[in-house]
């Protein structure tokens, strides 16, 4: 299927590992110019060559998004070497596991201007151009938590879900300009995160690493966890011409794991 993207600007968050990598791989192979915003220059440089390698091209961008002056400077680096964003993947790290209770009003903040105020920072800065231009997409990677909260993960939970909130609600304002708003949630994806997640439940209940994770799969329908390159591939979907009746939506890359209907 041809996604009819080749030449669009895209800028993707997190693009240093996991799911931001393959996000970045998968946009490149469709022929988006691709620049990959991080914090981590090193992790950055890795997606570049593994890119490059396929023969598309990578430009990478430093970019903290608890700073909001290192975000602005990242934007003018990538429209001044391959033009305005025309595709804006949200996607931020996740906090530490924890429960909700207890955790410090200081603790609220700093999470929150990380992982949700740097979102609506980036998508206010490119949304007038996407609007002038008539086409645009906003892309947004939270969690499973946000329909089916996940224990001990407090404030991804409470955080996330403020940006599915923020999405729909967007998706109604700027639908008449061509631009789309959608979630993108991510089941069990093999990425390190998802490793360093079943560490932690081996360590807090004391039980081998493997029983966690065969635990774990035992609840996808599919029977395994998915590959970051194949949620990848779903997000590039979603940015692409195809998918330009699809807006204010939740999409589920999960095997079928998320309980709720």
């Amino acid at each position: 299927m041809y996604l009819g993207i080749d030449g669009r600007v895209a800028l993707v968050m997190g693009a240093g590992g996991g799911l931001g990598a393959a996000i970045s791989a998968s946009l490149a192979r469709e022929g988006a110019r691709v620049a990959g915003g991080g914090r981590d220059q090193e992790a950055l440089e890795r997606t570049g060559a593994a890119i490059r390698s396929q023969g598309a091209g990578f430009l990478a961008v430093s970019a903290d998004l608890a700073q909001p002056a290192t975000l602005d400077a990242a934007l003018a680096t990538v429209e001044s070497a391959l033009g305005p964003v025309e595709i804006l993947i949200n996607n931020t790290g996740g906090p530490p596991p924890g429960p909700v209770v207890g955790v410090a009003a200081e603790q609220w903040r700093r999470h929150f201007d990380a992982m949700v105020a740097s979102v609506f920072h980036l998508t206010d800065a490119v949304l007038p151009g996407m609007r002038r231009r008539g086409w645009g997409r906003v892309i947004t990677s939270t969690s499973s938590g946000v329909v089916a909260p996940i224990p001990n993960l407090g404030i991804s939970n409470t955080l996330r879900s403020a940006l599915v909130a923020w999405s729909k609600t967007l998706a109604g304002e700027v639908g008449r300009d061509g631009v789309t708003s959608n979630i993108v949630l991510p089941g069990r994806i093999a990425t390190s995160r998802v490793v360093a997640l079943d560490h932690a439940r081996s360590e807090r209940e004391g039980r081998p690493v493997e029983d966690v994770t065969a635990q774990s799969i035992a609840t996808i329908p599919i029977g395994r966890y998915g590959s970051p390159e194949e949620y990848g591939d779903a997000v590039a979907f979603l940015a692409s011409e195809r998918a330009s009746y699809i807006t204010g939506s939740v999409i589920r890359v999960d095997g079928g794991m998320i309980p709720s209907v």
